[in-house]
């Protein structure tokens, strides 16, 4: 059984309903850290695969919020409604 306390390396896809504003944050974090000129090559190399997957991740997040915002119509009284989603096929 996987124990949830030992995720000291935070990964995204470990944390699929991770919040837009925490994802940055901690993007925020890894491209600090990568840019100090301290980190041997190895732990570069992990933070920049780490961002990478958090950058990935703030970017579906956005465009999540985009699509959702592009289905927003107003109604004939002037109220805006969603409208509903029509599934598209997902890119991996």
């Amino acid at each position: 059984m996987p124990n949830p306390s030992k995720a000291s390396g935070v990964s995204p896809s470990a944390k699929p309903a991770m919040p837009f504003e925490e994802a940055l944050q901690k993007l925020e974090g890894v491209v600090e850290a990568m840019e100090s000129d301290d980190l041997p090559l190895e732990t570069l190399l992990a933070r920049y695969e780490e961002g990478t997957k958090l950058a990935k991740h703030c970017q579906e997040k956005l465009a999540e919020a985009e699509l959702k915002i592009q289905q927003l119509e107003k109604t004939a009284a002037g109220e805006l409604k969603l409208k509903p989603m029509s599934p598209e096929p997902t890119e991996d």
